[in-house]
């Protein structure tokens, strides 16, 4: 966390209060890593037990985002942070909104496990598994950035949502010619594919933290910025 310059401000409670905040974003953050590696694995291993387990974890993701932005809250109306203080505690509030999100469609993606696929249909899954290990992974490089605010780790992970996005759509494809050529299996692949959408606004919603990253750091909203601008920042 050595680039959010803890060290500058005059009010240690100030560091500690910003620290502590960050520690519980991380915190949430692994619970969520978790729950998507978790989902994934109960639809490779088709574990039901596993998926219980994700559904009964998301009460405790939501919990954290009520308390985080009760600290958020306190932090602000106490010490009264300005500029890029207060930019820090923006980023890190519409993060958490974020994460919670990831949480909540990860639960999604773990009910594919309660499907009952056929064996000729195992491919689906196993290229479904597939761009959900390449999520995890930008899921994991988002949260890595987001500890220490690195703003060359957010640009990097923000443009690799584009090999998300194209993965998605050849999914999509696969999965379409699939229902035409078998219309009975349209109610399973249906499935597969809202869970590949799932995935695909999980990258979406790293893309969002990393934006909030570059907000913080650049004091820059990266939605109003081109991909060569928010390259060369």
């Amino acid at each position: 966390m050595n680039n959010l310059n803890l060290g500058r401000h005059i009010s240690g409670q100030f560091n500690e209060d910003i620290e502590a905040i960050i520690n519980h974003v991380m915190q949430m953050g692994g619970m969520i890593e978790q729950q998507l590696a978790d989902a994934l694995t109960a639809i490779s291993d088709t574990d039901t037990e596993l998926v219980k387990k994700i559904v009964a974890t998301d009460e405790q993701i939501n919990q954290y985002e009520v308390d985080i932005d009760d600290e958020c809250t306190r932090i602000i109306a106490k010490r009264q942070p300005a500029a890029g203080d207060l930019r820090l505690i923006m980023s890190i509030s519409k993060s958490v909104a974020d994460l919670e999100r990831i949480g909540d469609d990860a639960e999604r993606i773990a009910k594919v496990a309660l499907e009952n696929f056929s064996a000729n249909q195992q491919d689906l899954l196993l290229n479904l598994d597939t761009l959900g290990r390449h999520v995890l992974v930008m899921l994991q490089n988002t949260l890595d950035a987001f500890a220490r605010m690195d703003l060359e780790a957010a640009i990097i992970t923000h443009k690799n949502d584009e090999k998300i996005d194209r993965a998605y759509e050849a999914l999509v494809r696969q999965l379409m010619t699939y229902m035409m050529e078998d219309p009975r299996s349209i109610p399973q692949i249906m499935t597969v594919i809202w869970s590949a959408r799932a995935l695909e606004r999980i990258g979406d919603r790293c893309q969002n933290i990393c934006e909030n990253i570059i907000y913080y750091v650049k004091g820059k909203i990266a939605r109003h910025l081109s991909e060569d601008e928010i390259n060369n920042l």
